[in-house]
């Protein structure tokens, strides 16, 4: 008698599709697409389980290059595309692909209530503090002081704090990575899928075209001096005094996940149909 087949463990190619990114070289978000395929392969969860979701900008591209099911959405409504499929699909392992102008500026109203949720999703936002599919637009993350052609003077403005608002809304895992750590990112992205309930990884992800100061970013990120918290009282004192770059796990939740059950309806369509009948 031959012995059953043993399938072979999937490897990042595995989760790479045939399509060639089109991301300027330098770009950090390949490092950010090669971590998110290692990460996948590294927990061997099967590509047709994986969907990922997307709205608009240069990193929202990520879900045509994977082998996963994508879904790319309108500005800023990647967030609740992925909601309705997780809440439909438990079954699915949800991840969402975006940008800082994606997921704080349009996206923001949907990023607050997607804390709060809570539901078993991971968030992956590519922050470069600069719009760069819009030629170099100030972005919320854009230091007040940064001047550019579309920014003179600076936009004067503070910057959007996401891993504070992250807290404050009720994420239940919050970390930082660096694309130019492709190994550290890999692992911080594979614990965030692992850990139950929303997880909001901020992968610094610099911009050489428009931002090409961040380049330095290298030598300014530092792990986290602290371990993994969670207090969400410490967690904030943490956050409130980080200086932008500190890398790791920083807040790991215990708060329930969501589930679809708690609102799930006996109602069939033509129950409701009947309040509409004329």
């Amino acid at each position: 008698m031959n012995a059953p087949a043993i399938a072979p463990a999937l490897t990042a190619q595995d989760f790479k599709s045939d399509y060639k990114p089109v991301w300027c070289p330098g770009c950090g978000d390949y490092t950010v697409l090669a971590s998110i395929t290692r990460a996948l392969a590294a927990l061997q969860l099967r590509p047709e389980k994986v969907a990922v979701v997307s709205g608009i900008g240069c990193s929202s591209r990520i879900p045509a290059y994977t082998t996963c099911y994508g879904f790319h959405g309108v500005h800023g409504r990647a967030l609740a595309a992925a909601t309705g499929l997780k809440v439909a699909r438990p079954d699915l392992t949800v991840l969402v692909a975006g940008g800082d102008g994606d997921g704080y500026s349009i996206g923001g109203n949907h990023f607050l209530h997607a804390c709060r949720r809570n539901i078993d999703l991971t968030d992956i936002v590519m922050d470069n503090h600069v719009y760069g599919m819009t030629k170099g637009q100030p972005s919320p993350t854009t230091e007040p002081d940064w001047k550019s052609k579309l920014s003179p003077a600076g936009t004067g403005l503070r910057e959007f704090h996401p891993l504070v608002i992250a807290l404050a809304a009720g994420a239940n895992f919050i970390a930082r990575a660096f694309s130019g750590d492709p190994s550290g990112t890999a692992a911080v992205i594979g614990e965030a899928i692992r850990h139950p309930g929303f997880s909001f990884v901020e992968v610094l992800s610099p911009c050489v075209t428009f931002r090409p100061e961040q380049r330095a970013w290298k030598e300014a990120v530092h792990p986290a001096s602290v371990a993994a918290t969670d207090d969400p009282a410490r967690a904030a004192r943490r956050l409130m005094t980080d200086d932008g770059f500190n890398t790791g796990v920083l807040y790991k939740g215990t708060r329930p996940a969501y589930s679809a059950a708690a609102g799930k309806t006996t109602l069939h369509p033509a129950d409701l149909e009947k309040d509409f009948a004329l």
